[in-house]
């Protein structure tokens, strides 16, 4: 209860003086920046988006247990259980101190924390020894121990009435959600190809061809959505520059937008995987603001700062070559949601989002891949990511049951910035039968396609292969996602009922 009350303290007050960071989310961010990257893909195979929700689970156990001995050794030792809850704030302070968005008002929180839960426990510890201390007799024992026991409830109220408050100060922080709903987009220059006719098959089971906004994954490193105010955002292009160029939210948004439908995927995703999605994009080209500020000759890397300090190196020329590489404000008609990058974030066709797709974009830096690392380049990943030819099958789900005879199959394939020439099934390593493909909404998006084929009672695989564009086929060859995006076919059983 002690510790409870000192986080839940700690969390409110960060709602008023320091939105996108907490005690809590800096711990988590340590966390996250300190695990081997075989950890952090074994957390999202384990729980796919779900995965910052069993860090916060899990921290909070590990919180508990601790906090539950420094009770006991409190009771047994006076300030013997403090000590350990300064150990804890000074944990949380070098925790904050690691963090981007550090400011003086983050550098207390923990501190504080510490020295609320600190007061609590002296509190509670010593109702509890005014308890065992009056039980000489009956009588005298009824009235410590129900003062024992009403401040432990009371405790126990504030920090379940306290954090409920927190999670719904820190999720509106200010003001930040209705500025969203209420900003107009422009309207585009370049809007969006209509879809093509044929585009989404619409077979029972499938994936929606446009992924709607609350059912696009989320894979990043922020425990805590950054919470940002776009009249306070300010977009820097520094480094390797013939002129450092400083862009606000209102300058952006009178710039000639393009919008687009693009297909982005995680590098985390595994073969047959739900880590990518389809949406419709709303930004002005990154090329038109680099040509502003004038790379300098020997640059040939860009590298995209986060407002919580996370960073993404992206090859120049692929930013510069003509494809829409964009800086999103809009994804599927609205303001980009909160945790998909608001106010701004980049999206660039045929790289993996942990070399392109930064969210809450706050720089620019042209420079070097000989002088600049990104965030996952020294845990073991590649420094260029592109996004290699793959497919899957949604229809049906694997080990579903299928009554005897034609048996429909579906899915998505997709080869950024190439397109799909082609798809293929097969049924226990027999030939290759080419699929119905439906059309492409472009190269940068992915592709439904569809194909009955007559089964047998029995147990039966089936495999999917891609062919894009340009002849290239996909790699059956089974490789994890590390350093650079995982390849193989795609494979499931249909077990067909006699």
């Amino acid at each position: 209860m002690a510790a409870g009350t000192g986080l839940v303290a700690s969390e409110l007050i960060a709602g008023f003086v320091s939105p996108s960071l907490s005690t809590m989310t800096a711990l988590g961010g340590a966390v996250i920046d300190a695990v081997p990257p075989g950890v952090k893909d074994w957390a999202v195979a384990l729980f796919g988006t779900a995965d910052k929700l069993a860090l916060l689970a899990g921290m909070a156990l590990v919180i508990a247990a601790v906090a539950a001995v420094s009770g006991v050794v409190e009771l047994r030792r006076r300030f013997a259980g403090a000590a350990i809850f300064a150990v804890f704030g000074i944990v949380g302070l070098a925790a904050v101190l690691t963090r981007a968005q550090v400011t003086v008002s983050a550098v207390v929180l923990p501190v504080l924390a510490a020295g609320i839960a600190v007061l609590v426990l002296r509190r509670l510890i010593g109702r509890l020894t005014a308890w065992e201390a009056s039980q000489q007799g009956a009588a005298a024992d009824l009235p410590a121990r129900r003062g024992f026991f009403q401040l432990l409830g009371g405790t126990a109220a504030a920090v379940i009435v306290g954090g409920a408050l927190a999670t719904a100060w820190r999720g509106g922080a200010a003001g930040v959600n209705e500025l969203r709903r209420t900003l107009g987009l422009p309207t585009p220059r370049l809007p969006a190809a209509a879809i093509p006719a044929g585009a989404e098959i619409g077979l029972d089971g499938m994936e929606p061809l446009v992924t709607p906004n609350p059912e696009f994954y989320r894979i990043d490193t922020a425990l805590s959505v950054p919470v940002i105010d776009p009249r306070e955002w300010r977009l820097r292009v520094t480094g390797l520059v013939d002129r450092e160029v400083e862009i606000d939210f209102a300058t952006l948004l009178a710039k000639p937008m393009t919008e687009r439908h693009v297909t982005i995927a995680c590098v985390s995703n595994e073969v047959g995987g739900d880590l990518i999605g389809n949406a419709r994009w709303l930004g002005w080209p990154v090329r038109e603001l680099l040509a502003m500020a004038g790379p300098k000759p020997g640059a040939d890397m860009v590298l995209s700062r986060s407002s919580d300090g996370w960073t993404a190196g992206t090859p120049l020329d692929v930013l510069t070559d003509g494809r829409d590489a964009l800086l999103a404000v809009g994804m599927n008609g609205e303001p980009l949601p909160l945790e998909h990058g608001f106010p701004v974030r980049m999206i660039v066709p045929g790289l993996y989002g942990y070399v392109s797709a930064t969210k809450w974009l706050t720089e620019l830096k042209v420079t070097r891949f000989a002088d600049d690392v990104a965030y996952w380049t020294p845990r073991g990943w590649s420094a260029r990511g592109p996004i290699k030819i793959s497919s899957r099958i949604d229809v049906p789900r694997n080990g579903r049951s299928a009554a005897p005879g034609r048996v429909a199959f579906g899915g998505v394939a997709w080869a950024q910035h190439t397109g799909i020439g082609k798809v293929e099934l097969r049924v226990d390593r027999g030939s290759w039968q080419q699929a119905d493909l439906a059309p492409g909404i472009s190269v940068d998006t992915w592709y439904q396609w569809q194909l009955g084929i007559d089964l047998q009672p029995g147990q039966h695989e089936v495999q999917v292969r891609a062919t894009d564009l340009r002849g290239a086929v996909q790699i059956e060859e089974h490789r994890s996602v590390a350093p650079d995006g995982a390849t193989g076919f795609h494979t499931i059983r249909v077990d067909v009922n006699p």
